[in-house]
């Protein structure tokens, strides 16, 4: 096991750039993923770090150990492709073997590690097949098998569950985060998809353009992204935003915007009073808009009028995708019971307890 450092790292592809100076910090045994729009520098940052692209510049550490100039076989890292890259004519067994072969480790120690990673992975029955006998869910476990086997430092996975159905996604994503528990290694993973990031890491790094934006726990981004992009990448569907002003009238705190006022609770008015008279975007997340008769208890409640445009049913939610007075897009993730039809009129209530404030200029978040 071993932490890894990126230390000013840099990578640019002629006059693109696509990790910009870099530098972050992962802990032995973390479960860090870096999660991003495609083209953000996410599977580039894994390449370096794998040793498969060569550094602009900056230093890449694993535990103590400066990598920059040492192979990809050397780094002590196992990597875990998207596709999957088994060999076709070799069987389940030998595909997690070759690795060991090549190193000359000896023949009892190989048949040790390829039985107790399929074991662990639930694949035993599997070892005498070939890959095209092989479901999608069972060559990815193949293939995290041939990690295992190495005892790394470090795993690498690349968006390994992409080729997979959702279900299937779903059931892998609970078996990677149990194996990453019994193994306590580092695991650095790769995705476009903010669920996986949020359901498995330990903390996430969420980058763009090849900067990094914010790195925190699951919850703390979800609970205070740290800008608009953040904001609107974590959580499903995307947060709400609206341009707006803070107005103070008879003591009070409003975000006023040209189709709503809504009261600001007095604990947070004292932390955003400062910015009274300013320019905001204030952001509101789609599961903190309820139907007027379903209001959970001991909220700051803001009532909103609004007309229904597309209604989503959901089963155990409705999302409803409503305009504002002026034409103003948002969506609310409301309770299966309302009834609701495209054109009604319906009286929405924003718990203003998890609003979000944002500088419109530097798109950051307002303490």
């Amino acid at each position: 096991m071993a932490s890894v450092t990126f230390e000013n790292v840099t990578k640019r592809f002629g006059d693109v750039v696509a990790v910009n100076d870099l530098s972050l910090h992962v802990e032995d045994g973390e479960f860090l993923v870096f999660v991003g729009p495609s083209g953000c520098g996410k599977t580039t940052t894994l390449r370096l770090l794998a040793g498969l692209e060569e550094l602009t510049s900056g230093n890449i550490y694993i535990g103590d150990r400066l990598v920059n100039d040492i192979p990809p076989k050397d780094r002590d890292i196992a990597m875990v492709f998207q596709s999957y890259a088994l060999y076709p004519h070799m069987s389940v067994y030998d595909n997690m073997a070759f690795g060991l072969r090549l190193r000359k480790v000896p023949k009892d120690e190989i048949d040790r590690r390829v039985r107790e990673a399929a074991r662990m992975l639930g694949i035993e029955q599997l070892l005498d097949r070939k890959p095209k006998q092989l479901s999608g869910g069972q060559r990815q476990r193949v293939a995290v098998g041939r990690a295992i086997v190495r005892n790394p430092k470090v795993f690498l996975f690349d968006e390994p569950l992409s080729n997979l159905d959702a279900k299937l996604r779903v059931q892998t994503r609970a078996e990677l985060s149990k194996l990453h528990k019994r193994l306590g290694t580092t695991f650095i993973y790769v995705t476009h998809d903010q669920v996986e990031a949020m359901t498995m890491a330990t903390r996430i790094v969420v980058m763009r353009d090849g900067v990094l934006q914010q790195v925190d726990t699951p919850q703390n981004l979800y609970e205070r992204p740290g800008n608009i992009f953040v904001a609107g990448f974590i959580g499903s569907p995307s947060m709400n935003f609206f341009d707006a002003t803070l107005v103070e009238a008879d003591g009070k705190l409003y975000v006023d915007s040209s189709s709503f006022r809504l009261e600001i609770p007095p604990r947070l008015a004292e932390q955003y009073r400062k910015y009274k008279g300013r320019e905001v975007i204030f952001g509101i997340r789609p599961e903190d808009i309820h139907a007027k008769p379903y209001v959970p208890p001991e909220i700051s409640p803001a009532e909103l009028r609004a007309t229904v445009d597309v209604v989503e049913l959901m089963g155990s939610e409705i999302f409803l995708y409503c305009l504002t007075a002026d034409n103003k897009s948002f969506i609310a993730r409301v309770d299966p019971r309302i009834r609701a039809r495209s054109g009604d009129t319906v009286e929405l209530v924003i718990n203003m307890d998890h609003m979000h404030l944002f500088d419109p200029q530097t798109e950051k978040r307002l303490e």
